[in-house]
């Protein structure tokens, strides 16, 4: 697991995507004894060369550009602060290095608790609190590493817009989202499926407002295992947003604490099932200090007994 203060250091004032976040995170974990059962990683910024396998060098210069400028309002909803740019590629270098771990055979799992969140980005912007694609530079470096086939899987109540469209015509990296719709961004209906040789590969999940959960759960546990036995990855990377919270004042699609917990455990066992049990999550949304830390907690305690179980 990542879980530094150096990700606090990404300042936004009253921006509802707040280092308070975080902050509830880290009490949470250590409060509940979650963090004393990881193995926790130092936080490392990623390589240029990682950053352009997803970003290119005009849209890295301007980050740059901004974060030395003190930072700002650099999209509608994306602010920055002078440290930001740093912050965000120590997001992405981080949630490599927990791939590398996994990929190495030395833990099965693995957890990001970093900020921004990045599945919104895309490849030549900011957008939606997001400044880089991390979950995407991860699936990318995986690739480098000579994984043939990434699923991505994203339970944020925003559409991952960012990182669909990176992969829209893969049939390498297959992603899958599950989020309320109609809503921000206004993508993920459920005909935006891939194109050319990606066509397949993307499936959509779009939610009403009030579909009860136990109608999504199981619809949830359904897609993802047809879109793994299709693509039968290698790898599994989730993009995991708790603001589906039905407190979450950023989002809400009537879920609990514990429906995060049911959630882990239809990833863990898609996991086992299709990738040996490797699988690593990365933090997304989330806008409800307390109910965000529980939800991560639950996660967390999730991917925790699947190391377990794959061990015993």
């Amino acid at each position: 697991m990542v879980a530094d203060p150096l990700f606090l250091e990404h300042r936004t004032g009253e921006h509802p995507e707040s280092p308070q976040r975080l902050t509830a995170i880290l009490g949470q974990l250590e409060s509940s004894g979650l963090a004393a059962r990881t193995r926790r990683l130092a936080p490392v910024a990623a390589s240029l060369e990682t950053l352009l396998r997803v970003h290119p060098t005009d849209y890295l210069e301007r980050l740059a550009a901004w974060e030395s400028a003190g930072g700002g309002q650099v999209e509608e909803d994306t602010v920055m602060s002078s440290r930001s740019a740093f912050v965000a590629r120590s997001a992405a270098g981080s949630l490599c290095a927990i791939v590398d771990r996994v990929l190495d055979g030395d833990a099965d799992n693995g957890f990001a608790a970093v900020r921004p969140p990045g599945h919104h980005a895309l490849a030549d912007r900011p957008m939606g609190f997001c400044l880089l694609g991390t979950i995407a530079i991860a699936a990318e470096h995986a690739r480098s590493r000579g994984v043939d086939r990434v699923l991505i899987v994203d339970f944020d109540v925003h559409h991952g817009n960012g990182t669909q469209d990176l992969f829209y015509d893969r049939e390498e990296i297959g992603f899958l989202s599950l989020h309320r719709f109609p809503f921000y961004p206004g993508t993920g209906a459920a005909t935006e499926t891939g194109t050319g040789r990606g066509l397949g590969t993307t499936v959509n999940l779009p939610m009403t407002f009030g579909t009860p959960t136990d109608t999504i759960l199981p619809r949830f546990a359904d897609a993802v295992e047809r879109l793994a036995e299709r693509l039968r990855p290698d790898l599994l990377l989730v993009s995991a947003g708790f603001d589906a919270h039905r407190l979450d004042p950023v989002g809400n699609l009537g879920f609990e604490v514990e429906d995060f917990g049911t959630i882990t455990r239809i990833l863990t066992d898609a996991a086992a099932r299709w990738c040996g049990g490797r699988l690593v999550s990365v933090l997304e949304g989330g806008y409800h200090p307390r109910w965000l830390a529980e939800s991560v907690g639950i996660h967390l305690q999730g991917l925790i007994e699947a190391t377990g179980e794959r061990s015993a």
